[in-house]
């Protein structure tokens, strides 16, 4: 049976491994120029986290019920080079701080049920700070997150699942080991498959103002 509580060891050893999967992309010189600098901002400011202190009420686990969800349903990473992030945050998926922060939707009553997100570092995180993000989302299966915007930017890693990711009114589909760039205030939204989602993320910049929803669908 899982703890109650994230332990801040698997919570450090999550934490690096998306740190290292980061590092690896920006040393393999693949990316676009927007997502390398993007990266670099992101270990750069990881780097002055003081990883040493540790909120211990957030890492209490929130027993949200997407996790059941997504044991029901399975979750398969099929890419090596994502793999690590997932097998470090596999075992401890029970044991997360997830949440939803959105507002209720009319048209979506159960959205808060089936979609939420773990922070590791953030304001409001086990450990803290005020420039940077990085957690952990999961999506349910034939679930749209509808279009929402936020002050900072974001980057996501699928580590598990697809879906098709739109911004912009572009839409494409990203497997896992995709890295995705939401520029500051950028519109997007995300809708799953047959398969649940479950995708690394950062943001930088405005932190502390919540992520908001455009309208109904």
């Amino acid at each position: 049976m899982e703890s109650l509580s994230l332990s801040s060891t698997a919570a450090l050893a999550a934490i690096e491994a998306v740190r290292r999967h980061f590092a690896a992309r920006l040393a393999a010189r693949r990316e676009t120029p927007a997502i390398t600098k993007e990266l670099e901002n992101v270990l750069s400011l990881l780097g002055t986290v003081d990883f040493s202190r540790v909120d211990e009420a957030c890492l209490r686990a929130s027993g949200h019920p997407v996790i059941r969800q997504l044991r029901q349903t399975g979750i398969h990473g099929g890419d090596a080079s994502s793999a690590a992030v997932l097998d470090a945050f596999l075992p401890h998926l029970d044991a997360l701080p997830w949440r939803y922060s959105y507002d209720p939707r009319p048209d979506a009553p159960d959205i808060g049920e089936r979609m939420a997100w773990a922070e590791l570092v953030g304001p409001i995180a086990p450990f803290h700070s005020n420039r940077v993000c990085l957690g952990l989302t999961a999506i349910g299966p034939h679930l749209l997150y509808p279009p929402h915007r936020h002050p900072a930017v974001e980057t996501y890693l699928v580590v598990s699942g697809s879906a098709d990711w739109t911004a912009e009114g572009i839409a494409r589909t990203h497997p896992p080991g995709a890295l995705i760039l939401h520029p500051a205030n950028i519109a997007h939204a995300m809708e799953t498959g047959d398969e649940p989602l479950l995708a690394a993320y950062a943001w930088t910049g405005d932190v502390e103002t919540l992520s908001a929803y455009l309208s109904e669908a």
